[in-house]
């Protein structure tokens, strides 16, 4: 089994199948189509697998015209019937991992895939986990699933975990040069699962373990969401010691050893960060440990939309006015600069809280066409001097390399700077107000 699969991934004739076409899978399909290797995506979002058999894509990673001619050439489809695994040599799953209100983890549409994987799951067959979970996913529930068929991994078929890397609106490091980590159920399982990345991506690095592969990427993630609590929590000290939080970063900077620079903002956002490390809490949880550093962090950033909210209250309250009744401009809903995702985006928190409050809240994203606010929908408004001038607060909440921060602080009223957009802004700095 194993030398049949190795022989068609070196030649790059084994047929990929990959469940779940979003921000991960479309990607790394493109990858492979390009690689030369037949992908076939899977999703139950039939509006999504139109568009992308039409060469349409709706994620920021991937232009339609990297899409449409890998579509033309059927390297690429894309179908809601899941009974094209029975075709595939490879099943790569990249389904969401939401959090339950309870911040427990919903694994149900992972799951849910491998239900279906389980259906058509043959011998010679590689199946891979890439949607982020808690260590044990891939052996204690994927395994046993994908065994009562009768199949053994690692000798029947092959199971590995390898978390994704996407980071959205990333020009530099992308899904194909992006090193994989890639651990299997079975040595073997991870010698094929690493072969076939070394095949389409940059770099496989292999681990011991599937639980492994899955703590790498807890680890990463709660790295970052760490360490943006203590810059965040940096930010409300130095508010209170009326000192600038962005010069004490870049300051510390220059040290060339021992110091990487997080900076504050007005919470988490995106798929990975406000999520993941709570995958890591309620595992630690079970084995009565409880992890200190990840709930603090997750307590500090999350509330970093209220601070958000107070310092627009203050600053208004300085000019004699109050939030209830003012018109807000928010600038900038996408959880990062230059994208349209709004997954976690801590834009959507400020908005609801400043609305709670009694402001009138317009906003502009270039990138993003629509919000969805509770029952209404709220459509964006023309960045227009006219705009700026007749809002008493302009709020940058994703610092878009599209806006002109010189037109906008010339022409606003005050401007609460949460991502220091308007550092290089030299005149009129009285009406900036930041973080």
């Amino acid at each position: 089994m194993y030398k049949s699969l190795e022989k068609k991934i070196t030649g790059k004739t084994a047929a990929v199948g990959i469940i779940g076409m979003g921000y991960v899978g479309l990607p790394l399909a493109v990858v492979l189509g390009r690689e030369g290797f037949r992908v076939f995506g899977i999703d139950i979002d039939s509006g999504r697998v139109n568009r992308i058999n039409a060469g349409r894509s709706d994620i920021d990673d991937v232009d339609d015209d990297d899409l449409r001619p890998l579509v033309r050439r059927k390297k690429i489809s894309a179908t809601s019937d899941f009974s094209v695994l029975d075709r595939v040599d490879c099943v790569i799953i990249c389904v969401p991992t939401p959090l339950s209100k309870t911040k427990d983890p919903d694994v149900s549409y992972i799951l849910a895939g491998v239900s279906e994987v389980q259906k058509y799951l043959h011998p010679g067959q590689l199946v891979i986990l890439e949607s982020t979970t808690y260590p044990g996913t891939t052996e204690e529930l994927i395994l046993p699933m994908l065994e009562e068929t009768g199949l053994e991994a690692g000798k029947d078929f092959f199971l590995a975990f390898s978390p994704e890397r996407v980071d959205p609106g990333n020009q530099k490091y992308t899904t194909k040069n992006t090193p994989r980590v890639v651990g299997g159920i079975t040595p073997l399982c991870t010698k094929i699962a690493k072969l076939f990345y070394e095949k389409t991506l940059t770099r496989a690095v292999p681990v011991s373990s599937t639980k492994s592969a899955e703590m790498v990427k807890l680890l990463e993630n709660t790295f970052r969401s760490v360490n943006i609590g203590l810059v965040n929590e940096v930010a409300l000290m130095c508010d209170r010691l009326n000192i600038d939080v962005w010069e004490i970063i870049d300051a510390a900077n220059t040290k060339p050893f021992g110091f990487m620079p997080f900076y504050p903002g007005p919470g988490l956002g995106g798929h990975c960060i406000p999520i993941d490390p709570h995958y890591l809490s309620w595992k630690l949880k079970s084995l009565n440990y409880y992890a200190r550093f990840i709930e603090l962090a997750g307590d500090i950033n999350s509330r970093m939309p209220e601070y958000v909210v107070e310092r627009i209250n203050r600053a208004l309250n300085q000019k004699k006015k109050s939030l209830r009744g003012s018109k807000i401009l928010v600038l900038g809903v996408a959880y990062k600069k230059d994208i349209k995702d709004l997954r976690e985006s801590p834009a959507l928190d400020v908005i609801e809280l400043l609305q709670m409050a009694g402001a009138q809240v317009e906003y502009n994203d270039p990138h993003v066409p629509s919000i969805r606010m509770d029952e209404s929908e709220m459509k964006p408004v023309k960045l227009t001097r006219k705009a700026l001038q007749s809002s008493d607060c302009v709020v940058v909440l994703a610092d878009h390399s599209a806006y002109d921060y010189d037109f906008i602080v010339r022409n606003a009223q005050m401007v609460m700077d949460t991502r220091n957009a308007t550092k290089k802004v030299k005149k009129n700095r009285e009406k900036i107000v930041k973080l």
